[in-house]
């Protein structure tokens, strides 16, 4: 192999190189521009509705602290009135 053919090969090799390298800067741009564009944006809006659940969560919670609060005042009314009853079954049950 002459020295012509040598760099007449290491010309086309550096080419193909070329035109590789050419090839990967076009699919970056287009990874990045994807990224800017798509996932980006995607990802905005998830956190968006993310904060907007949390605040919709954060009204519940007191609304069912309220129902529990309630629930426990129904409880021991519950057992007062049951307890008044007997008394007054007790007072029944001596006058008669």
């Amino acid at each position: 192999m002459t020295d012509s053919e040598k760099l007449d090969l290491i010309l086309s090799e550096m080419q193909d190189m070329k035109s590789e390298m050419q090839e990967l800067k076009r699919r970056t741009t287009n990874i990045e521009l994807h990224i800017e564009n798509v996932t980006d944006k995607n990802i905005q809006l998830i956190a968006e509705n993310f904060i907007e659940l949390t605040n919709k969560l954060n009204q519940a919670i007191p609304a069912a602290d309220k129902n529990l609060a309630y629930e426990v005042k129904v409880n021991y009314l519950v057992s007062e009135v049951d307890k008044l009853k007997r008394e007054i079954a007790e007072l029944k049950s001596k006058i008669a």
